[in-house]
Parts: structure tokens; sequence; C-alpha cells
């Protein structure tokens, strides 16, 4: 394989050779120089198609723009066509290009992990329906994988494989982002951890995700249930484990005892310069970081429309959505604050 190639390793999943390919399609592989004429655009992820402006947006730039992605065997156009258009309008005859050299499905995924990651993002209905290309393609990708390919949360990828025609393939085990293979009900394993957790409570997470077949993530939930003296399979799954369902994360619902006003800025200014004064949160490494992240959230409190007006146009929509899913974490978080984390 030369250093401009791309090339499929059989050892790793899937969904972490895209990401890996993501990463040196952007960096490592050898920039070459290509002829306008001979590239080609037949697919894009992009469900509302080009966007003029954002292209005559890159035309009228000075730098120099990154090299595009091209799919060697076809001279397709993988990831790049904004900047191929950009350099149409400006009379160009030749293009910087990156190639690689896969099978088309692999190409067509390279696109979504790409655009996903830079340059004008994807919105939620194209990273919806790569989504749904992933599972029809790939069914037997977890969540996680698909999402970490989507951009889009292991939530709402479980949301879209829930929903997704009943013709959709469903695999009685997935493989994650550590290339590894999970069964999708995962009652046999939890109880076989929670065993094992009473016979070696001291046993490292993944000594008994190994031998449970489940992961490291799950084993902590696990134990924690036994040390609390819990069922370590919570209720919704024995639930669907009865049924054969594929058990589905419940949505978060917001706390009802929220304060009965908006507090002001200046009000939410003079709680934040309390804490800032406060021994116990300057004089320790956590503390200091919460009070770094609660700054950056003063900043927009205090210059909330600035910030608004300086973001591009074509950026909105996603950074909405990137707020509003922020904000939901917060929102968890000042209710864990006042009644812990398991919501008692």
């Amino acid at each position: 394989m030369t250093a401009g190639q791309l090339d499929r390793p059989c050892t790793r999943s899937s969904s972490e050779y895209l990401l890996a390919l993501r990463d040196k399609s952007l960096n490592d592989a050898t920039v070459e120089l290509a002829h306008l004429d001979e590239l080609h655009v037949t697919h894009t992820p992009r469900m509302g198609g080009l966007d003029t402006e954002y292209t005559r947006t890159l035309a009228e730039t000075e730098s120099e723009l990154p090299p595009i992605l091209v799919h060697r065997p076809t001279m397709r156009v993988v990831d790049g066509v904004h900047r191929l258009r950009a350099a149409q309008v400006n009379g160009q005859i030749f293009i910087r290009v990156r190639y690689f050299d896969g099978d088309t499905t692999d190409a067509d995924l390279l696109a979504v992990a790409l655009n996903v990651s830079h340059g004008r993002p994807l919105s939620l209905e194209d990273r919806t329906a790569a989504a749904e290309r992933i599972f029809a393609s790939h069914p037997e990708w977890s969540d996680r994988a698909v999402a970490a390919v989507a951009g889009l949360s292991a939530r709402k990828v479980s949301e879209i494989r829930h929903n997704a025609p009943g013709t959709l393939a469903q695999p009685d085990r997935r493989i994650g982002l550590d290339g590894r293979s999970r069964p999708v009900d995962s009652t046999h394993g939890r109880r076989l951890a929670g065993e094992l957790v009473k016979q070696n409570p001291t046993a490292s997470l993944r000594t008994i995700a190994r031998q449970a077949g489940i992961s490291p993530a799950t084993v902590a939930d696990v134990r924690s249930r036994v040390m609390r003296g819990e069922d370590p399979v919570p209720s919704r799954r024995r639930g669907h484990a009865a049924t054969g369902d594929s058990p589905q994360q419940p949505a978060y619902r917001p706390p009802q005892n929220r304060p009965a006003h908006t507090r002001s800025t200046a009000e939410l200014g003079s709680i934040f310069d309390t804490l800032r004064r406060d021994p116990s949160m300057r004089l320790n490494e956590t503390g200091r970081h919460i009070l770094r992240m609660l700054d950056a959230a003063a900043l927009v409190a205090r210059d909330r429309q600035r910030y608004v007006e300086s973001v591009p146009a074509h950026c909105k929509t996603q950074m909405s959505e990137l707020v509003q899913g922020y904000a939901e974490i917060w929102e968890r978080f000042a209710h864990d604050l006042t009644s812990g984390p398991d919501g008692t």
C-alpha cells in the first residue's frame, strides 16, 4: 500500500476502520493533483443538494482550500463537492486531491463520516438518512458505532433503529466501536456479571466483562446495582426480555421542581461570583474546572445576541441542535446536584 492509498485492514471493525480512514484522509494521505474533467459527482449525503451560497463563499476565499477526497477506482468525489464547484467557478484546471482505494459502500459511509467532522455540517435529516443507510448495509453495527459515523447520539440512533421498517435485519449480536461482538439482549450477561461481582467484588471491570460477554460500562452498572442490593437487570430490560422486544432507553423527563422565575443575568452573575470566591471550589482541580465551564456559560449569558449574530448562517441549525443537547445535559446536572444521580 502506498502512502497515498487508504486500504482496509481486515482485523478491525468496520466502524473503527471508517473513523481511522476519516482521520487519515484528513491528515496523512499523500496530496496529488487531479484534472477537474476527470472527476465525477454521483452521490452526496446531503439531501438538499449543494448550497450555492456556501460554494460562492469558498470561491471567494483567498487562502488555499483543503484537498478533496476521491474514490480512485471510479474517480468519484467522496468529500469536497462544494470545494470542487468552487474550483470550477474560479476556472481552475486542477485541484488538490487525496485518494481512497476501498469499495464503493465504504466510500459512501466515509463521505458521511467526513462531513459530520469538518466543513459545512450535515443537517439532522442528512445524518438520520445516513444512519438508515448504515442499518441497511451494516445491521450488525451497535448504536454507538453507527452514531460515531453518522454524527448522532447513540440515543437518537436507537430511536431510528426502533422505528425502521420491519424488513430491516435484526441480528442477535452487534459489533461495537471496540470491534467486539456482543449480544443485543444483555440479560444473561448481566446476571452472570452479577454473580461474578458477588464472588469477587474486587475484580476489574474488564475481567468481568470478558467473562460475562458484556461491555465494561455495563459491568459498572451491574456492580452499582449489586452494591445497592438491586437486581442486576433493570426492570425495563426484564420486561423486554420476556417479550423479546429490543429495549429502548426512556426519554429524559425534565424535573418539575423548576424555579418559579427565571433569574436575571445580574442574579446569575452574583451567584457565580459567590461560587468563584469559595475556597472549596478554587482550591481543587475539579472545582476550578467547573468554574471555567461556568465562566464560559456566563459569557453567553452576558452577550448572547452578539454570539448569535456571529455564527455563520449555514451553521446556525447545527449549532442550535448542539446547544439544545448540551442544555439538556446541564439540566440533568442541575437535577443531580439537588437529588442525586439516581434521581432520588
